[in-house]
């Protein structure tokens, strides 16, 4: 156990991740040392930073804080304590089942985590953080909470209402950002699209992505979490225009049927969507779109689960996920719907829908055999350099491998790299 050192894990989405880079910062210039999802935790403070999306990710983050209570019990560590989604949403359950934590946060009061620690809070902008990833990319958070009220997602339960951030404050982080050497950012939030709405009275996600476009130094960036209903195509003009502005949405649809849709609250039909994909391709050429999609929604019968099979062939999106429906308390869909579809039936369906995809992804890697494409380096691993195109978010999308025996290429840098073979999940590379 090692004074003064605090160990802080991080379970779910990169949007927790900006919260844990929050506070390390914060507790760092308090005094104190801390370590980020470390392998082998040794400090005599622990902060686990919860997810609650769905079943499994609730069950991750209960096995983490049993796992720190348990070092707890043996005496390896002398303070726990747990912030996020999960602890929000089950406050005064977690507080009774797990009297090992010293206290519980919230998603929005974990500030209070200095003064229960006796440290004064730093006198340093809110949105100042130590980067947890490589120093040349970020995750750049506009916004808090959703508005949006699907019937499946437990999200405006935890977070509450759209909670836009100033424009200028955005700017002013990615302002000193740059000037840490961040090259790339992931503008990341709920629900992007919806922005600006609660502080300007209308969806101003283009003009936010324009501005930061601006910021000398800002070499890429990625749209993640977007919405199609009410979409502002005026941001499709702006990637257009804009160079540095990858042409890449993170856009979830869910499903094709218009019942299932109906069901969802996702206030749009099938012949929209269709509608809606075949004007972004053609206002956007060569735009590279990733979903999620869910299977066994209640509703969700043979015919439904055929039209959503039929509409991936048809999309051939570059980038697809999908998981099984999963009645989450306190949702629309779990008041209103029986979850009646067997599990074993989500999961054939899951599967079927993803070996679908996999065949998809497969011949689209295929086409890029031949082109010269330009790579960020973010890591060396073996034999190999890995990097992204632009098409590549981290840690989701695929890499690019180029021998390291060709010379060296410096992590953070761009190279023109033509690419020589392709499989499912990543392409190959040497330098042009």
């Amino acid at each position: 156990m090692r004074k003064n050192v605090i160990d802080i894990v991080t379970m779910g989405c990169s949007k927790n991740l900006v919260d844990s880079e929050r506070l390390i910062r914060q507790l760092e210039e308090a005094g104190y040392r801390v370590t980020h999802d470390s392998d082998h935790p040794r400090g005599e403070i622990a902060v686990v930073n919860t997810c609650g999306f769905i079943g499994d990710a609730k069950e991750e983050s209960i096995d983490m804080i049993l796992q720190f209570c348990q070092r707890k019990q043996e005496g390896q560590l002398r303070r726990l304590y747990v912030m996020g989604c999960l602890s929000e949403r089950y406050l005064k359950a977690l507080g009774k089942e797990l009297p090992e934590v010293d206290k519980f946060y919230g998603k929005f009061n974990w500030t209070e985590l200095l003064h229960d620690l006796g440290k004064a809070t730093p006198t340093i902008p809110t949105w100042e953080r130590r980067l947890t990833t490589p120093p040349h990319y970020a995750y750049l958070k506009i916004s808090e909470g959703c508005d949006r009220k699907c019937a499946y997602c437990a999200i405006p339960l935890i977070t509450g209402r759209h909670q836009s951030r100033p424009m200028e404050e955005i700017v002013a982080e990615v302002e000193h950002l740059v000037s840490q050497g961040v090259r790339e950012f992931q503008v990341i939030a709920q629900e992007l699209t919806y922005y600006g709405i609660d502080l300007y009275g209308k969806q101003r996600i283009a003009e936010l992505v324009e501005r930061i476009s601006q910021v000398k130094g800002v070499r890429w960036i990625r749209l993640h979490y977007a919405y199609p209903t009410h979409f502002p195509w005026e941001l499709l003009e702006v990637m257009s225009r804009r160079k540095n502005v990858c042409k890449y949405l993170d856009i979830a649809l869910q499903h094709i049927n218009t019942q299932v849709l109906t069901n969802m609250r996702r206030h749009i039909t099938r012949e929209e969507t269709y509608q809606f994909i075949e004007r972004v391709r053609r206002e956007v050429p060569g735009i590279h779109l990733r979903t999620t999609l869910m299977v066994g929604f209640p509703g969700e019968d043979d015919q439904a689960f055929a039209e959503l099979k039929e509409f991936v062939s048809w999309a051939r999106f570059e980038r697809m996920g999908a998981f099984a429906y999963s009645e989450e308390e306190g949702t629309y869909a779990a008041r209103h719907f029986k979850d009646n579809i067997a599990d074993e039936v989500k999961q054939q369906r899951l599967s079927e829908l993803m070996r679908l995809q996999q065949r998809i992804s497969t011949e689209v890697q295929a086409q890029k055999v031949g082109l010269t494409l330009r790579v960020i380096i973010d890591r060396r691993e073996g034999d190999y350099y890995v990097g992204r195109t632009q098409f590549d978010s981290p840690e989701v999308d695929p890499e690019v491998l180029i021998p390291a025996k060709e010379g060296t290429l410096r992590r953070g840098c761009f190279y023109n790299i033509r690419i020589t073979d392709a499989d499912e999940f990543d392409l190959y590379g040497t330098k042009a």
